[in-house]
């Protein structure tokens, strides 16, 4: 089967100055996608149409959807990446401050952001969720992220339900351990505690879940892949990893 061809498509992706966006972004734009990318630093944009983005914030993300679908002229693409996760403590050390931020961006603004760009993703369209392992199977400390993913998975498993008769493909990747800034952010900029995360496991890279996101939207049309599951070799779950010198 000759695989569905994207060239000349839009495609909206969130999260699109750093990481996982970023890197999705560009491999779309390589693929001859038009892609609006949005982020809180618009500075770290490479895309071809550039905007300011703040998932959590309705009026932020109503005004960026309304931008990038007027100068891409139309959206066949939505990429939910934009997420994060705050501390790695037990729940009752945990405070509301990070919950809200955590659970603000990675459910309702992945929420929101889909039910903004629905009326306008065409026929032939895909949505794809950035989600984790961590929505599959709990780890210590953990409590308010896993809480999110879990969210995500359950949310696209109810929009394929919602949305079954509608010429729409939707996926969730749910990706372990990548080395990204996603660490630094967790830990608030202590680079030395983000470094030992990924040290010894030869961890995924950006790019190796953009070439997922990127092998679901360019199955044959007739093939939804429903979720793609993706984690380094040693590590055999969220909490349970194998690392060497």
């Amino acid at each position: 089967m000759a695989p569905y061809d994207i060239s000349g498509k839009t495609a909206i992706v969130t999260g699109a100055s750093s990481g996982i966006g970023k890197a999705t972004a560009r491999a779309l734009a390589d693929a001859g996608v038009k892609v609006a990318g949005g982020a809180r630093r618009v500075e770290g944009l490479e895309t071809e149409v550039a905007l300011e983005l703040d998932v959590r914030d309705p009026a932020s993300s109503a005004r960026f959807v309304e931008q990038a679908v007027e100068q891409l002229g139309g959206l066949d693409i939505l990429f939910n990446n934009a997420g994060l996760a705050l501390g790695r403590y037990p729940f009752d050390e945990s405070n509301e401050e990070d919950e809200d931020a955590v659970f603000t961006t990675n459910i309702n603004g992945l929420v929101r952001m889909t039910r903004l760009c629905l009326p306008h993703i065409r026929d032939g369209g895909h949505i794809v969720n950035m989600g984790s392992v961590a929505g599959r199977q709990a780890y210590e400390n953990g409590a308010t992220y896993v809480t999110s993913k879990f969210a995500v998975r359950g949310f696209t498993y109810a929009l394929r339900e919602d949305l079954l008769g509608r010429p729409v493909r939707i996926t969730t990747v749910d990706g372990g351990l990548v080395e990204t800034e996603f660490s630094v952010v967790r830990f608030k900029g202590d680079t030395e505690k983000a470094a030992a995360v990924y040290k010894g496991i030869d961890p995924l890279t950006a790019e190796d879940i953009a070439d997922c996101v990127m092998w679901a939207v360019t199955r044959p049309w007739h093939v939804n892949v429903d979720e793609i599951v993706v984690k380094a070799r040693n590590q055999a779950s969220g909490g349970r990893i194998l690392r060497q010198e």
